[in-house]
């Protein structure tokens, strides 16, 4: 070390032993004396060195052991006691030392804790600086926005290329007062986050912090319920207005009319039948995904309630000149409501015989191929439907053909109620499609076994 403590002490040794030493060269010719002066001067020198050097030693081990007091890996070397102030400064640091350790410790651990729960939030968090460099973000953001590589440190603007973001964090950065917006970013997904950005509690720095909480599926249920409000409110407003209007026919001179009265009567009633059918099948429906059931459910026989389900739908079946094949079906059971089973075995072949063809087919199959499922296929030679349509139909008031669904008195509910009510008893229910070759409905269901009894 060029600028060391033992360097400086030996200059001044020097500097200050060297004159008289030359004054006694100079002033005398005694070689005693000149020896004398020139052995004093020597041991001045050696011993202010010797005393730097112990001095600069003391104070490298001090500075050792201050280097390493944040650093907990490396084991802090022992300091000497003594009684001088390099002594003091010594213990005082020794009782620093755990101290700071603590500290550090309970830092640390605060810290490994903030970012645990930040990066397991489900809603975004993203804190910027006062030039809107991203500072911090967590594992929700990034997979909202896309993982664009290391983020710290990058403008905001590179990440989410989205104005109306950025125009709110640069307004809390600049006013230091918080905004809470609805946006729909710019993302791979386009989701719509409620954007609440408050500045950051920091003397030092300003900057600011956003929470991006999703507020897509709550935006989903609402249009879904607009939509099936309006749904509703069209269902019930053709039947609603068809009663009225016959019934305005009938008071207004109709009840006169031998040759059609009892027509307009016939009307009203099938309107009415109608009205009532679609409000059961919402009472059902809403039963269904409410969870709401009047009995506990129990073991069912799929061939009981399959072959009751035929036994219903033969008269229509006969008069619309469809036949209702059913093959052999293993004896086997699902657990579940009994009535909400039957009600979507009703429903499934009930569409199979009004949506097929004159002289069509209905083929219902069980397969139990397996221990654990079971499957019941219903299959129709009846028109099909669009593939565009296929993954829509179970939708509540959806129909492919609008126009001859109203005719054969669909209410648009029936497969919503399948679906519902198929899982609920654990199962899924698909449907398969061709135009003009008819289509394939597949219930698969949980087999239930009976336990065993203890012998």
């Amino acid at each position: 070390m060029v600028d060391s403590i033992a360097r400086k002490a030996l200059l001044i040794a020097v500097a200050v032993a060297l004159p008289p030493v030359l004054v006694v060269y100079l002033s005398t010719a005694s070689g005693v004396a000149r020896l004398a002066s020139s052995v004093f001067g020597a041991l001045l020198i050696l011993v202010s060195w010797l005393l730097a050097r112990s001095l600069a030693r003391r104070i490298n081990r001090l500075t050792d052991f201050a280097d390493r007091l944040l650093d907990m890996s490396v084991p802090r070397p022992q300091l000497p006691a003594s009684d001088d102030e390099l002594g003091d400064l010594a213990r005082s640091l020794s009782r620093m030392a755990p101290q700071l350790e603590e500290l550090v410790n309970r830092l640390r651990n605060e810290l490994t804790r903030r970012e645990a729960i930040l990066g397991s939030m489900t809603d975004g968090v993203l804190a910027v600086d006062a030039r809107l460099n991203v500072t911090f973000c967590n594992n929700a953001f990034i997979k909202t926005v896309g993982n664009h590589g290391p983020a710290e440190g990058v403008p905001l603007i590179q990440i989410v290329r989205d104005p109306a973001l950025f125009q709110i964090v640069k307004q809390v950065v600049d006013s230091g007062a918080e905004q809470r917006k609805r946006l729909q970013l710019s993302t791979p997904k386009m989701h719509s986050f409620d954007v609440h950005a408050v500045p950051l509690a920091s003397t030092s720095s300003r900057g600011a912090i956003a929470i991006f909480h999703d507020v897509t599926p709550s935006e989903r249920l609402d249009r879904i319920r607009r939509d099936f409000v309006a749904n509703v409110s069209h269902e019930f407003r053709t039947p609603l207005a068809t009663i009225r209007g016959y019934a305005e026919t009938l008071l207004n001179g109709g009840l006169e009319d031998e040759d059609n009265r009892r027509k307009f009567v016939e009307i009203i009633f099938a309107n009415g039948v109608r009205l009532s059918n679609i409000a059961a099948d919402l009472l059902a429906l809403s039963e269904i995904e409410g969870g709401r059931s009047e009995a506990e459910g129990g073991p069912i026989s799929v061939g009981d309630v399959i072959r009751g389900a035929v036994g219903a739908i033969e008269p229509t079946a006969s008069v619309a000149g469809v036949r209702v094949q059913c093959e052999e079906i293993p004896e086997c059971y699902v657990f579940g409501h009994r009535t909400r089973f039957e009600q979507s075995i009703v429903n499934l072949i009930d569409n199979a015989v009004k949506f097929n063809k004159p002289n069509g087919e209905v083929r219902i199959q069980v397969f139990s191929e397996s221990d654990d499922c079971i499957q019941i296929a219903i299959s129709d030679t009846g028109t099909g439907i669009p593939q565009r349509d296929l993954t829509r139909i179970f939708e509540r008031f959806y129909r492919v053909d609008k126009a001859r669904s109203r005719q054969v008195g669909g209410t648009g509910l029936g497969l919503s109620i399948v679906k519902h009510a198929v899982e609920q008893m654990n199962g899924t229910v698909k449907a398969e499609s061709q135009l003009g070759k008819g289509s394939r409905f597949t219930i698969t269901l949980p087999r239930y076994t009976f336990p065993v009894a203890a012998a």
